[in-house]
């Protein structure tokens, strides 16, 4: 047997702390590529293969506005506004002067009637505004609501209830339902004789 002595260890079996250097030398990133995620981009290369999910809504403050507003215009058809009384009172006067030079009739339909059907019209006009901008709000809520938002379609349905009922007063003082106009009486034939 040859018992001379070189630089090399003769034992070839790899000692524990050796195995490990082996394995990390063959594997250059094995460490590194278990602490890091890699960069979706780096590795596509495209920004377009990735699904970015979709921005979280959050609930704007335009449809509680609106929906506030079209209960504020369903209110307002039910109980007058102030352009309905200018209104009003402009057609009343407007009434008086020309009843001036005409039957007795037309001086009636002038003085009073017109006026009424002006307000008439002035408030359906509030309600239809109401329902439409309430209408509007509930189609964007049919999306999913987003949590704090329920209050929004609450008063959305109160603007619709608010203005179809002002619709519907409107509608009835358009055509005379509550109260006919004021008729002048017939005057008696004076008896023949």
């Amino acid at each position: 047997m040859d018992t001379t002595k070189t630089d090399q260890p003769t034992d070839t079996a790899p000692q524990p702390a050796e195995a490990e250097e082996a394995t990390a030398e063959s594997v250059p990133d094995a460490v590194s590529d278990q602490r890091e995620t890699p960069d979706p981009l780096e590795t596509s290369g495209h920004a377009d293969d990735i699904a970015t999910p979709p921005p979280a809504t959050t609930p704007g403050v335009l449809p509680g506005a609106a929906s506030v507003v079209a209960a504020g215009l369903g209110l307002a058809s039910l109980s007058g506004t102030w352009l309905g009384t200018m209104l009003q009172e402009r057609k009343q006067l407007t009434g008086q002067i020309k009843a001036q030079s005409g039957s007795a009739a037309d001086q009636i339909s002038a003085v009073y009637g017109t006026p009424w059907h002006t307000t008439a019209l002035v408030n359906g006009l509030f309600a239809l505004a109401a329902v439409v901008i309430a209408a509007v709000v509930l189609l964007r809520q049919r999306r999913p609501v987003p949590a704090g938002a329920p209050w929004v379609t609450a008063v959305a349905w109160g603007a619709v209830a608010l203005g179809v009922i002002g619709l519907l007063i409107a509608a009835a003082m358009g055509l005379d339902v509550f109260s006919d106009l004021p008729k002048v009486p017939a005057t008696p034939n004076a008896p023949a004789g």
